[in-house]
């Protein structure tokens, strides 16, 4: 199976900000953007130059990439299905890439990361709707019960997720119930609810060439 093994705090210092790809060390002093905010390699530290458009397109999208987890061929399927649906094609991207079960694990707080997530998914330790699911990919419809399986539920990792991102605080789009270990995916996020940080438009605008 195909994944990104790339170093993931490289990958933030490459974007040149928080992916929040290593769980609660990206809410530490730790994290490698607060120690290098410079990108990776020899000449990391030279100041960057101006991108071209075409630059600025291809950036965000790996960008996006990054944060979700996603490869290429991945990220052009979910691309075409957002074309097809009705609506903005920027906004049903973001949608269909935070219906994902690793995305709803992890923002759920069942898993420290989005890699963490995709582990516990693999590992037979989710249920939608009761039913065990071990496809990280699965994507989840409004109205949709996902929860821990009680071995999941018992280990240290994903109590000590559940109670960080309890602190943080959970989506609007979610109701989670901590104790149970169990989140109920109310509906798909509206644009406004997710972060101003990642630009869309220059992905649709990239594949609009």
């Amino acid at each position: 199976m195909a994944r990104n093994l790339d170093a993931k705090c490289r990958q933030c210092r490459r974007e040149g900000e928080k992916l929040f790809l290593k769980g609660e060390k990206c809410f530490t002093d730790k994290c490698a953007i607060e120690r290098r905010s410079y990108a990776p390699g020899q000449h990391g530290q030279k100041s960057g130059q101006r991108l071209s458009g075409y630059g600025q397109q291809l950036r965000e999208k790996q960008k996006i990439r990054r944060i979700y987890g996603v490869l290429e061929r991945q990220f052009r399927k979910v691309f075409a299905e957002a074309e097809r649906k009705k609506g903005q094609t920027g906004e049903n991207l973001l949608q269909l890439l935070e219906s994902r079960l690793d995305t709803a694990v992890f923002r759920m707080g069942f898993g420290a990361s989005r890699a963490e997530s995709r582990q516990i998914v693999r590992h037979n330790g989710i249920l939608v709707n009761g039913k065990r699911v071990n496809i990280p990919s699965y994507s989840l419809r409004p109205g949709d019960v996902v929860q821990l399986t009680e071995r999941a539920k018992g280990q240290l990792r994903s109590k000590a997720a559940l109670e960080a991102a309890e602190s943080r605080g959970m989506p609007e789009w979610l109701d989670v119930n901590v104790k149970e270990g169990k989140g109920i995916f109310k509906a798909y996020p509206t644009r406004e609810e997710l972060p101003p940080s990642i630009n869309e438009g220059l992905v649709v605008e990239l594949y609009s060439r």
